[in-house]
């Protein structure tokens, strides 16, 4: 079986490449040949040898003749596409390639990538969906294509096709900065995933935020902002006690502002420019041991500004420009003394009784 399968690569090998006395997987050596054939400005190292691994290609890592990492990054000018023979790297750990200039779609046969724990394609200019087949990678913790041009809908699986809720392993899934459309699937989201973070801000995604969100119980970041999601943040946003930081600016969600109560690890709060409905300010905004920014500009909020806010151990900075708050604003000599930022500006504030060394830091 050895002899055929090297007989057939070499049949197969682009012109120019040769394996005689190759320490790279024959198989292998041909994929990276004809990378390095439809890829420009690659690393010079590559045009030393046509072995990969015994000839120390630079962003290419191996383990006993096998390619297992691929790591290119933060080069403008290295460009091409993703071509489907990257899919016959059986091996391949980690593929890396951040930040530079791809362009085309991305292949159906990363899906065949077995092995593959670490995907990261952020900052390129890639189109098209993303594929269903990437629901193949049973093995995957990290996902990122943030900051490319892909379009169409977060893919899911049905009957016959895979997606990107079968990932039950995937720790970070970052695809903000493109242009997907269509709803948040609420079979994106179950108990059995483990999402440390999720950031899908920057989109076009519409619909409501699924009811499911509420089951992922590891997940510590949430970034939603800057899409075009309506209604109702749903009530069981507060079972996620690990989270860190809750962004959902510049959407047309409505109804009350969220109950975080008892979200004692969240630091960052952004809810901008939403149409939440006419509220006092919540408890939670004195009840959050560790919050840090709180950011709630164009919002719903009316009443007295409870000066216990400023009393938070870690608060840093604090934004609640164009809200309705009134009446007097009281805050006295137990406020947090390393707070950088308070921005009231646009509010019906009448007077202020406040702390001299607070005072310098109001805007």
């Amino acid at each position: 079986m050895a002899v055929i399968k090297l007989l057939i690569c070499c049949l197969l090998l682009p012109a120019g490449c040769s394996l005689i006395s190759s320490e790279t997987d024959p198989g292998d050596a041909a994929v990276l040949c004809y990378l390095r054939e439809h890829w420009h400005n690659t690393p010079a190292s590559w045009s030393e040898s046509d072995d990969p691994c015994g000839g120390s290609w630079e962003g290419v890592t191996c383990i006993n003749s096998r390619v297992t990492g691929l790591y290119l990054s933060f080069n403008k000018e290295l460009s091409g596409s993703i071509i489907p023979q990257i899919g016959a790297l059986q091996n391949l750990e980690t593929l890396v390639l951040e930040e530079c200039s791809f362009t085309g779609t991305l292949p159906a046969e990363l899906g065949n990538l077995e092995e593959l724990s670490f995907l990261s394609l952020n900052g390129n200019n890639f189109t098209g969906e993303i594929p269903p087949s990437l629901g193949n990678l049973s093995k995957l913790t990290w996902l990122n294509l943030a900051d490319n041009r892909l379009t169409g809908s977060i893919p899911v699986s049905t009957y016959r096709i895979p997606g990107l809720d079968l990932l039950h392993n995937l720790k970070h899934l970052v695809l903000s900065g493109n242009q997907l459309s269509g709803p948040i699937p609420q079979k994106l989201f179950s108990s059995n995933m483990v999402f440390n973070k999720i950031l899908l801000s920057g989109n076009q995604l519409s619909g409501g935020i699924p009811l499911t969100i509420g089951l992922v119980q590891t997940l510590q970041t949430l970034f939603l902002g800057e899409n075009s999601l309506a209604g109702k943040i749903p009530s069981n946003i507060n079972n996620l006690t690990n989270l860190i930081a809750l962004d959902m600016p510049n959407n047309r969600l409505s109804g009350p502002l969220p109950n975080l109560s008892g979200m004692n690890s969240l630091l960052r709060v952004e809810l901008s420019n939403n149409s939440f409905e006419v509220s006092e300010a919540p408890a939670w905004f004195s009840t959050l041991p560790s919050l840090n920014i709180l950011n709630i500009d164009n919002g719903p909020l009316c009443g007295l500004l409870p000066p216990t806010l400023f009393s938070l151990p870690d608060l840093a900075v604090v934004s609640l420009r164009n809200n309705a708050f009134n009446g007097t604003l009281l805050i006295g000599s137990n406020i947090n003394q390393n707070i950088l930022s308070v921005d009231l500006e646009n509010n019906g504030i009448s007077s202020i009784s406040i702390d001299p060394v607070f005072k310098s830091k109001l805007k």
